[in-house]
């Protein structure tokens, strides 16, 4: 029997969502391979924390704490996760794919010569485990399978529902030495965007556009006009922005904004895994795509399969001449 070993992270002192739902993973495979479950927190004043998730994990939660890990410090993490490591001996190691996961994970991997897989949205452990992610901007799946042990995957945040279990587990304190004057970085400030003329995250309708737009000028033409019949605001994907047809301020997804309005219509937009991330919250789903196989319509509440050039204006046609 092996263990599964998850690595939390915090977010203003408080365990991130996404940490429950790498646990909501680790039980599934656990229940599949009789494996056990163990996690790790760290930061500063850690016990509080620790014992909210110990309530949902049903094993043992290891805690680092100590001052230097109050923000986040690769060489500090590294060093906390390394210690979790030698307690757990784990064979698998779950991590958040998020800015400071996809930093430290794969220095642990390396530390530990392990097996190392990213991006995952999904696993199989009806067999040998099978990691599952998406590929070419969502346009297929890639189901990765490795041979040797340990293994470190990280994990979309949002791509499983968080673990709601109760379960009563243990914490137990590792004693771990961090000289912080032998960390090669140091944390300086965090850096919050300003706000600028739309907040997403208040939106109650968002219309949100993809690359298969084509131009910022199609935007104009087509999404805005939308959105404004409906009283709502445009939104688009990260490869929208990326080309620089609308502001960051703009991008639904892991890497913009994660909203949760009443409803919101994604037209041209394929579906992967970090826009859905940020959208799937929404009380009412529309995706309009050319592509019957395209991932948006697993999440969507209602799929339209056509040319968004021809929906959307009508659609918005309708919608003014209902209003009158």
């Amino acid at each position: 029997m092996g263990n599964i070993l998850v690595i939390t992270e915090l977010q203003r002192g408080k365990i991130r969502e996404a940490s429950y739902e790498l646990l909501s993973f680790a039980k599934k495979i656990a229940a599949a391979k009789g494996h056990s479950v163990c996690s790790v927190v760290l930061g500063k004043d850690v016990a509080a924390e620790a014992e909210a998730f110990a309530k949902r994990s049903g094993g043992p939660v290891y805690t680092v704490a100590n001052p230097v890990l109050e923000n986040y410090n690769v060489d500090a993490y590294c060093t906390a996760i390394q210690a979790a490591v030698d307690k757990a001996k784990p064979e698998l190691i779950l991590v958040s794919h998020t800015p400071s996961g996809w930093d430290f994970a794969p220095r642990i991997a390396a530390r530990l010569d392990a097996g190392f897989v990213s991006d995952c949205f999904n696993i199989d452990a009806t067999g040998d485990l099978v990691f599952v992610r998406r590929v070419f901007g969502g346009k297929m799946d890639a189901r990765v399978a490795v041979k040797s042990t340990p293994v470190v995957a990280t994990f979309q945040p949002g791509a499983t529902e968080a673990c709601q279990d109760s379960a009563a587990g243990s914490v137990e304190a590792l004693d771990v030495a961090i000289d912080a004057g032998a960390l090669r970085t140091k944390f300086v400030e965090v850096k919050a965007p300003q706000a600028k003329g739309v907040d997403l995250t208040k939106a109650e309708i968002i219309v949100s556009g993809g690359r298969a737009l084509g131009g910022a000028d199609k935007f104009k033409e087509v999404i805005e006009p939308l959105a404004e019949a409906l009283g709502g605001v445009v939104g688009a994907s990260r490869p929208v922005v990326d080309a620089g047809w609308l502001p960051h301020e703009r991008q639904v997804g892991s890497t913009g904004q994660v909203v949760s309005p009443k409803l919101y219509i994604a037209a041209g937009i394929s579906g992967a895994i970090q826009h859905v991330v940020g959208m799937k919250g929404a009380q009412f789903i529309v995706a309009i795509n050319k592509d019957p196989d395209a991932p948006i319509f697993e999440v969507a509440s209602l799929g339209v399969v056509g040319d968004l050039f021809e929906i959307v204006p009508a659609l918005t046609k309708a919608i003014k001449a209902a209003k009158g």
